[in-house]
Parts: C-alpha cells; structure tokens; sequence
C-alpha cells in the first residue's frame, strides 16, 4: 500500500492550477499549499495539472516550481513531477554520469522491475538521452557485473506464477555445480538463472537449496563471488526473498553514518510512495525499531524534510 492516494473523484485539474499559481506570484511563496498539492495528487494527475497550468497561464508549472524553491526541496518537487518510469531511466543515468558508478542505484532499479516497466525505462531512456541503456551500461561498467546490469536490463524474466518442481531440483543442481561443487564459480550460470527464473521460483529454488545442501544462497554468494557482482546477486536474493525488507534495508542505509544520501533517499520515497511505501515504513519500524519518518525528520530539515516526511505518512 503507498502513502500517496490520488484526489480521484475530487480532482479538479483547472482549480488546483490556480492554486499552484497563487501560492508562487507575489511577493513570497506559499510552501505548505504546494506541499499539500503535490502530496494530495498522484503521479499521473501531477502530469495532467502541468497540462492544464500551461493552459491557463502559459506557463511551464516545473519552471515556476525551479524558479521558487531551491536545494533539496527543488530536487524533491522535480522528482515528483517526472513521470514514473521517466525517474527510474534519470536515476539510471545519474548513476553512471560523472567520474564515478552508483552501482548501488543500478542494481536496485534493475533488479526490481517488472519486465514491461523494464521495456518502458528502455524506452524512455533512448528518448531521453540518445543512446540506449544497455550502450551506456556497457561502455560505464566491467566484468561479469557489466554483464548481470545487461541481462537484467532486458526484461526478460519468466512471469509464469506457477511453479514446477522437476525445474527447481534441476536449478538447485546447477548452481551447486557451477558454485561449491566445483573448482572456481561459474558466475554465468547463477546470471542466467537469478535473471531469467520468476520470482515464485527463485524463492521454491532457495528452500529447495538450503534443504539440500544446509545453505542459504546468500552464503553460497558470498563464498563463491565478490565485489559489485556479490553486491548484485545478494540484492537480487535479498528483493526476491522480501522486497519490503529489502527496501527498507535500502532506505535506512540512506539515513544511517556520517552524512545523509539524499538523492537516493528522494528517488526512494517518490518511486514507492503510491505503491509500496506505507508497507515498506511496517517493516522499517519491525526491523530497525524506529519509525521511518522520525529517522527522515533527524536527518533532513526544512520544507525538504516536510514534504519527504508527508510522503513517508
């Protein structure tokens, strides 16, 4: 369940225009009335009030948003107003832009996605930026890890709820043998498998494994690869076995240490607020004992941590 619903019946796309308006001419700019709005609406009823402010203003209404807010309460707004899959292919995109690689945001993104919002990303990437994802993920990354972030990419996972048990066993035999039943790992059969199998599956895999064998896959991961590429194979286990634990898991290493990640913390909160974030916050609170949106006001102030924190209730 996400903590973001929208107006539904009660949308009224011209009149909430007008108000976007007043709260951002004159002489200041009404921050909890644009707060209330962008919280009150959902992402595809933001999209529609950018067509109507347009309309009746001649107005870009992200501009006037830029043009009125600042630091990471600009960025926040900014976010918000991006179509969803838009968001993923630009957090995509920042992760490789620059000297450095967010693998993390990579492996995330990619490891969690349904195979037709994985077309859509794809999609929207080249529109966005010219060149296609896979393009950039080879010519960024290295190695085997490269070669995970490609086939994720593609989409291609099997769907199919149901689970046949002779395929299982026949999984569980193949990643014993390309891991602990041989001499050095073949990294390309856990790949294929923990890419391509559905989801339903992996998890009767990873039961099926421990029974056999007394271990869990994560262990198996750990002592057969290393670097970003255990780093990916762990998150894939970890989103397949519980994807609330591992987002909250993702959101609380946001919050934790020296200083806040604030760009994954904002590119979180808005991709699961109308989806998942209310049961994400649950588990939060069951695993770290702390609720989500008290570790979100510590470490975050402003109307920055007033928005964010309106999206994490």
């Amino acid at each position: 369940m996400g903590t973001v619903k929208p107006a539904g019946a009660n949308f009224n796309p011209e009149k909430t225009a007008k108000l976007l308006r007043t709260a951002m001419k004159g002489l200041g700019t009404d921050e909890k009335a644009i707060i209330d709005i962008l919280v009150g609406h959902s992402n595809r009823e933001r999209q529609e009030l950018k067509t109507m402010f347009k309309t009746c203003f001649g107005r870009d209404l992200v501009d006037d948003l830029k043009s009125e807010t600042g630091g990471n309460f600009q960025r926040l707004i900014e976010y918000l107003m991006m179509p969803t899959r838009e968001l993923d292919a630009y957090s995509l995109k920042k992760a490789m832009k620059g000297a450095g690689t967010d693998e993390r945001t990579l492996i995330e993104i990619l490891c969690s996605k349904t195979n037709k919002q994985m077309a859509e990303i794809r999609e929207i990437y080249k529109l966005l930026y010219k060149t296609t994802l896979e393009d950039d993920l080879r010519s960024d990354l290295a190695g085997d890890f490269k070669l995970l972030m490609i086939s994720l990419s593609q989409g291609h996972r099997d769907e199919n709820p149901n689970v046949v048990p002779t395929q299982v066993q026949t999984d569980v035999k193949e990643l014993y043998d390309a891991g602990p039943g041989k001499f050095g790992t073949d990294e390309a059969v856990f790949n294929r498998i923990l890419v391509r199998r559905s989801i339903a599956h992996l998890q009767e895999v990873f039961k099926a494994y421990k029974q056999k064998h007394g271990k869990e896959m994560e262990q198996v991961v750990d002592a057969e690869t290393s670097g970003d590429l255990k780093n990916a194979f762990l998150g894939i286990i970890h989103y397949v076995k519980n994807p609330r634990d591992y987002f909250a898991e993702l959101l609380n290493k946001t919050l934790k240490g020296a200083g806040t990640d604030d760009e994954r913390l904002m590119q979180l909160i808005v991709s699961h607020s109308e989806i998942d974030l209310k049961d994400i916050a649950k588990e939060y609170l069951k695993k770290y004992g702390r609720e989500l949106k008290k570790d979100i006001a510590d470490d975050t102030s402003g109307d920055y941590e007033k928005l964010l924190v309106r999206l994490a209730t």
